[in-house]
């Protein structure tokens, strides 16, 4: 169990049936072994992207798609939170695939609330920062407008607005949860993380391509900070609503590159590319409403969280680069 995610805050779960939905990828796999020591935990998954490893072993495993409702009616019938998590996160597929991207992301998730409404059950929606686009100015509120800027974020931006429409129209209790650039060690669901990108290419000796000038931002944050807001949301009173999770800070490509580099010892060396469609420039989340809602505080630091993703083979004295 991680530190964001203690026995204090799981407490208010214990002993509910849950479902996690792509419950074998990055973010899903890793909530579910927080929720599994306290909860009952199903993990549905069909494992096009995700990993039979990452499910915890004290969760029950019904590989499936999100999309089926004779698969996920009964499953969300027996449960007291859905966390919805399964989607195709990758904006380049979602470019050259823009309609499986939107049958996956938008009709997945129509599915699952659909299911949740017969039952009253607690939805909370993984979402994404790509809902923005390019943003007017930062840091980026909820309330900010939303023109996205791939196939990626207009098929989250459609399931974002139905989780509100829900709960609008019928009254369901669904938290949006809208996530930042999320990183973190051991990501083995195939999904593009830059963060792992380089830790792999460094250890490896190999350049570190960057997309662009490495000027771009992100507003980094680890995953274990995601776990934690998807903890505190399946308990918040203030539901229908949603919520930036990230950290409220801003750090560059080149940096990320730069810090990993250091960090492994690596003498890889920097390549700049093309920039890639789809990508904004810069992105950084207030976090003020999670704060105030959730009770979210980000807890894992850029450089602390660079270190659990090349633990193993970074040096014993860690030098950061600004």
């Amino acid at each position: 169990m991680t530190d964001s995610v203690g026995a204090e805050l799981l407490a208010p779960l214990a002993g509910s049936s849950v479902l996690v939905t792509g419950g074998a990828g990055f973010v899903g796999s890793r909530l579910a072994g927080a929720l599994a020591e306290v909860c009952d935990v199903t993990v549905l998954d069909d494992l096009t992207t995700g990993t039979l490893a990452a499910v915890p072993d004290r969760a029950k495993l019904v590989r499936g798609d999100v999309r089926d409702v004779e698969t996920v009616v009964p499953l969300v019938t027996e449960a007291d939170v859905v966390f919805h998590q399964a989607a195709l996160a990758d904006v380049r597929t979602s470019v050259r695939s823009p309609v499986e991207t939107h049958t996956r992301n938008a009709g997945g998730t129509v599915t699952v609330l659909d299911a949740a409404r017969r039952t009253d059950t607690r939805v909370v929606l993984a979402s994404t920062a790509a809902v923005y686009g390019r943003p007017d100015s930062l840091p980026v509120r909820e309330s900010d407008p939303k023109r996205p800027t791939s196939p990626y974020g207009v098929a989250k931006l459609a399931a974002d607005e139905y989780a509100r429409t829900y709960a609008d129209l019928y009254g369901l209790e669904t938290v949006v949860l809208r996530y930042f650039n999320v990183y973190g060690a051991d990501r083995r669901d195939g999904a593009p993380d830059v963060v792992s990108t380089f830790a792999e290419r460094a250890r490896a000796g190999e350049p570190l391509v960057v997309h662009g000038d490495g000027s771009q931002t992100r507003d980094f944050v680890h995953v274990d900070d995601v776990v934690q807001a998807n903890v505190r949301a399946a308990t918040t009173d203030d539901t229908g609503r949603a919520f930036n999770v990230g950290t409220g800070e801003r750090t560059s490509i080149r940096s990320v590159a730069q810090r990993v580099r250091r960090a492994t010892n690596a003498t890889s060396d920097l390549v700049y590319g093309e920039a890639r469609p789809g990508d904004v420039d810069h992105s950084c989340a207030a976090i003020d409403r999670a704060r105030e809602s959730l009770g979210y505080e980000p807890t894992v630091g850029i450089d602390a969280g660079l270190r659990s993703v090349v633990r193993g083979s970074a040096p014993a004295d860690w030098h950061a680069v600004d």
